[in-house]
C-alpha cells in the first residue's frame, strides 16, 4: 500500500481523492498553509513564499501527489494576480523536487498536476496529444512553466497530469453553470463553437489513483472523457438534466471581455483533448457522456 502526500487537498480533488485512497488502504497526509494535526487525515504546514515545509510530512511518504496552486478562475488576471498564478505552482513545485532529492530515493512516486491550458485557448478541429508542443498565451505560458518545476528529479516514477474541466457538484463550473440551468436560463457563451474538454470529478480522482498504484504510468496522460462537445452542447445537455429548455440567447463575447478581461478566453475558446493515450494505459471512464455525468452530478448537487 502506498503512503501519499498531497498538496492542495483543500481543493476540488483533494477531498475525493483521499477518501479513494483510504477507502483502497491506503495512508494519507496534506500539506497545507495552516497545520492541522488532529482528525483521520493529518495536514502539516508549508509555506511556498518563504519555501519551507514541515520535514514531518515526509516521514514514511513514498508518494507526493502535487495539486497546489492558486484558482485560475477565482479573480481578474491583474499583474499581480498572475505571478500569484504562476508563483505558487512553480515555487512548490521546486520546493517538492528538492525536498524530494533530498530524501535519496525514499519517494518512488510524483504525481504532478498541469492543465489542458498547455494547448492554448484555440477553437479548431485539431485533436490535440501530450506530444504537442504548448502554445504561447498565458495559460500555456503557465502550464509550461509548472510542468519545468517538476525537472531535476531522475530518481522517482514522474507521471504528470493535463486535468481538462472537472465537473463536481462541490464547486466549479459545474456548481456555477446549474444554478442558471435549474431557472431555465442556461445559455451559450459567445459563439458556443468552443469545445469543452471535461471529466467527471470521480473519473479525475480515477485517473490520480490509477497514475499512483500503477507502475506503467509514467510521462505525460490528457485527463479529458473522449467525448468532443463544444459549450452549446454542453449547456443544452445541462438544461435537459434539469428539465429545462435552453431558449436563452448566447452570452455575447464582448460582455465576458468587459466582465473577465484577458480571463475570458478561458471560456470564450477552446479545442478538442485527446485521451487515447490513458485509454491505451487501460483506464475505464465511469462517465464517458456528458448525460450521464449530468445525470449523476444533478443528483449530488
Amino acid at each position: 500500500m502506498a503512503n501519499v502526500l498531497i498538496t492542495g487537498a483543500s481543493g476540488l480533488l483533494g477531498q475525493p481523492l483521499s477518501e479513494l485512497l483510504m477507502k483502497n488502504g491506503h495512508s494519507v497526509t496534506h500539506i497545507g498553509r495552516k497545520e492541522k494535526l488532529q482528525g483521520k487525515i493529518k495536514c502539516y504546514q508549508w509555506d511556498i513564499g518563504k519555501g519551507t515545509i514541515d520535514p514531518r510530512a515526509f516521514e514514511n511518504i513514498d508518494t507526493v501527489v502535487h495539486l497546489a496552486g492558486a484558482g485560475i478562475a477565482d479573480s481578474r488576471w491583474t499583474d499581480e494576480r498572475k505571478k500569484e498564478i504562476i508563483d505558487s505552482r512553480v515555487q512548490s513545485g521546486k520546493m517538492l523536487i528538492n525536498a524530494i532529492n533530498e530524501r535519496k530515493g525514499q519517494i518512488r512516486t510524483f504525481i504532478g498536476a498541469s492543465a489542458i491550458g498547455y494547448y492554448g485557448a484555440i477553437t479548431n478541429e485539431t485533436i490535440y496529444t501530450e506530444t504537442m508542443p504548448p502554445h504561447t498565451d498565458f495559460m500555456a505560458s503557465v502550464c509550461t512553466l509548472w510542468e519545468e518545476s517538476y525537472n531535476g528529479d531522475a530518481q522517482t516514477r514522474k507521471v504528470i497530469v493535463r486535468i481538462g474541466v472537472v465537473l463536481s457538484h462541490e464547486g466549479g463550473a459545474f456548481l456555477k453553470l446549474s444554478k442558471t440551468a435549474k431557472m431555465g436560463i442556461a445559455s451559450p457563451l459567445g459563439s458556443g463553437k468552443q469545445y469543452m474538454p471535461w471529466i467527471h470529478i470521480d473519473d479525475m480522482a480515477g485517473v490520480i489513483f490509477e497514475a499512483i498504484t500503477n507502475t506503467a504510468y509514467t510521462g505525460i496522460y490528457n485527463a479529458v472523457t473522449p467525448q468532443h462537445i463544444n459549450n452549446t452542447e454542453f449547456t443544452r445537455e445541462l438544461a435537459k438534466a434539469y428539465g429545462k429548455p435552453m431558449f436563452m440567447p448566447k452570452v455575447p463575447a464582448f460582455l465576458l471581455k468587459l466582465m473577465l478581461g484577458e480571463m475570458a478566453n478561458i471560456v470564450l475558446e477552446g479545442s478538442r483533448v485527446s485521451c487515447e493515450k490513458l485509454q491505451k494505459q487501460g483506464f475505464t471512464f465511469q462517465f464517458p457522456e456528458i448525460t450521464g455525468a449530468f445525470a449523476n452530478l444533478s443528483k449530488r448537487a
